[in-house]
């Protein structure tokens, strides 16, 4: 499997480095290969004046600097269409956010880069609904696809996610990644900022493992509770290698199993 971690949002040049740092030294510890990621701008906050990030132009460079130094691929999520040129300049993959999942002009212009692209799959989508966004992507002629989970929306502050969801997604022919801590949220319930349940990131991960997917995305942050943005569902950083270390040993037995009733099929 693949990890996908790193901060909500770049707090500061200095702090980025350090945690894509550190979750690599931990990736390659437990042998997991690893896609740094994080926001340069979290343009859907609760609060106007909660923190967004440093914007476009220096939030790029920062992540091309961390790509450069740490050698590692970067993920960032983009919002407009004209992002999309000015990202796929430095990182690895465009992730679209879910609540943008159906913007036409935005897959379009993703697609457009080459780039892989990483589908968050809306709180308002039932699985199968995907394919029409996968549709927009493909006919704009890029078929280098990740899809994700993040939890469906069902009001009252809450998410939840449905595990039948998984193996539906795997149905389309793509990579199917769990975002564990975003599936955590509990979106406005903080009385303008989102709060959540981190403390459910072992037993959801590890349902999600079980089911087969390709990848976790997981926010790490080396002090969950001074985090700018999402700190309540975030995984504290001494917690990840534990967790990786669980994750491998199921993702393990259930490769194992399947290979084992193939042979036997």
């Amino acid at each position: 499997m693949v990890l996908i971690a790193g901060p909500c949002v770049i707090e500061s040049e200095d702090h980025a480095h350090s945690l894509a740092h550190k979750i690599r030294e931990i990736a390659a510890k437990t042998k997991y290969p690893f896609v740094f990621k994080a926001s340069f701008d979290k343009a859907n906050r609760t609060s106007i004046h909660s923190f967004r990030g440093p914007g476009i132009k220096e939030g790029i460079r920062i992540l091309g600097d961390i790509k450069k130094e740490h050698d590692l691929p970067i993920l960032t999520d983009i919002h407009e269409p004209r992002h999309a040129e000015i990202a796929a300049a430095a990182v690895d993959v465009l992730q679209i956010p879910a609540f943008l999942c159906r913007q036409t002009d935005l897959l379009t212009a993703a697609s457009e880069t080459g780039k892989t692209l990483n589908i968050k799959k809306g709180q308002f989508l039932a699985p199968l609904d995907l394919r029409h966004v996968i549709n927009k992507i493909t006919e704009a002629g890029n078929n280098n696809l990740l899809i994700t989970e993040r939890g469906t929306s069902f009001g009252y502050n809450n998410l939840v996610v449905d595990i039948r969801s998984l193996p539906i997604l795997r149905t389309f022919g793509f990579p199917v990644i769990f975002d564990v801590t975003h599936s955590l949220q509990l979106p406005g319930a903080g009385d303008g900022v989102t709060a959540g349940q981190a403390e459910f990131i072992d037993p959801l991960a590890s349902a999600g493992v079980a089911a087969g997917i390709d990848g976790v995305f997981m926010e790490v942050h080396e002090d969950p509770k001074s985090a700018k943005s999402d700190g309540q569902n975030a995984l504290a950083l001494d917690k990840l290698e534990p967790l990786l270390k669980k994750l491998s040993l199921i993702n393990n037995a259930v490769k194992t199993y399947e290979d084992e009733t193939e042979v036997t099929d």
